[in-house]
């Protein structure tokens, strides 16, 4: 009786301390959602905040007259989807795969290690509006240094429009996310590279097994944890890309993501029910995909548990 009341009080206790940060994310997270979805369901526009009224779910998607219009009919909401896709599946998974090898690289040990650790984290540092900014220069046609480069190596003969091209623009968008975020992925693995027993790497150097096996059999269902942590935060951040895209390419249709699709309509439109539901859809693919991540990293884990 006595401990079933001293693990009530530890209940109370933690609820207690855990109450100023669940107000706050009611205030921050919570509510600012929940107005969205609200207006997501009328037609308000920025245009006249004080007079709207409730359409249902016709900016999602509704049929009158013969057509279906709506958020999940319009063909740019659906071109701004493949975008997104795109870019997260390309960014990501060369992030991942860069991340391991600079992590597996610094965990070496070789003259000016830290050095190169302090320097890897200099893109990651760099706010994300300065980098877009600043390989906006690097890549004009005109006057930026990278088109020097390349012809003066010979690899190119004509200067060619990195951002303006809609062939070349979701090129460079990825690179230039890949160069600014692949030391966050880094750094993670990095860190659950350090806490590896070494007595694996001793056991596996006894029985003769080569590198790559120790790599595929030890190391990575050892990090793995880690890394899942660095690709769900990725996954959230290019699910959600905004800044990098909207400053090297504003609001072109070659590389307009989600979140830039609702930025235009809110914003731009001033259309604020049609933009809430943008807005809310995106939400809900966030969440839809890192659920499906996490539970099949958990089936993952289990299974390899056993």
């Amino acid at each position: 009786m006595a401990q079933r009341t001293l693990s009530s009080e530890r209940r109370r206790a933690a609820w207690l301390l855990l109450s100023p940060m669940l107000v706050v994310l009611v205030a921050v997270a919570v509510w600012p959602l929940a107005r969205t979805f609200y207006f997501s369901l009328t037609n308000a526009t920025l245009v006249d905040m004080s007079e709207y009224r409730f359409v249902g779910l016709s900016n999602y998607l509704a049929y009158e007259g013969g057509r279906w219009y709506g958020v999940l009919s319009d063909p740019q909401w659906l071109a701004a989807l493949r975008n997104t896709m795109i870019f997260v599946v390309v960014s990501v998974s060369l992030e991942t795969i860069l991340g391991i090898l600079i992590a597996l690289l610094l965990n070496a040990k070789f003259p000016g290690r830290g050095l190169m650790r302090a320097a890897m984290l200099v893109p990651w540092a760099i706010p994300t509006v300065v980098s877009a900014k600043m390989w906006s220069w690097m890549l004009n046609d005109q006057f930026g240094v990278i088109n020097d480069m390349l012809m003066r190596l010979g690899l190119i003969g004509t200067p060619m429009a990195w951002l303006a091209d809609p062939s070349l623009s979701m090129v460079s968008v990825i690179m230039v996310d890949v160069w600014k975020t692949t030391p966050f992925v880094a750094l993670l693995v990095l860190a659950a590279l350090q806490m590896v027993p070494k007595d694996c790497y001793e056991a596996a150097a006894v029985d003769g097994i080569g590198s790559a096996k120790v790599f595929f059999c030890v190391t990575l269902p050892l990090i793995a944890p880690a890394l899942a942590v660095a690709v769900i935060f990725r996954l959230l951040d290019a699910m959600r890309m905004f800044d990098l895209v909207y400053v090297m390419t504003g609001a072109t249709d070659a590389t307009m993501t989600l979140s830039v699709f609702a930025q235009r309509e809110l914003v731009d439109f001033q259309d604020v029910g049609y933009g809430s539901a943008a807005s809310t859809l995106l939400f809900f693919i966030i969440a839809l995909l890192t659920s499906l991540y996490v539970m099949t990293m958990r089936v993952g884990t289990s299974g390899s548990s056993r």
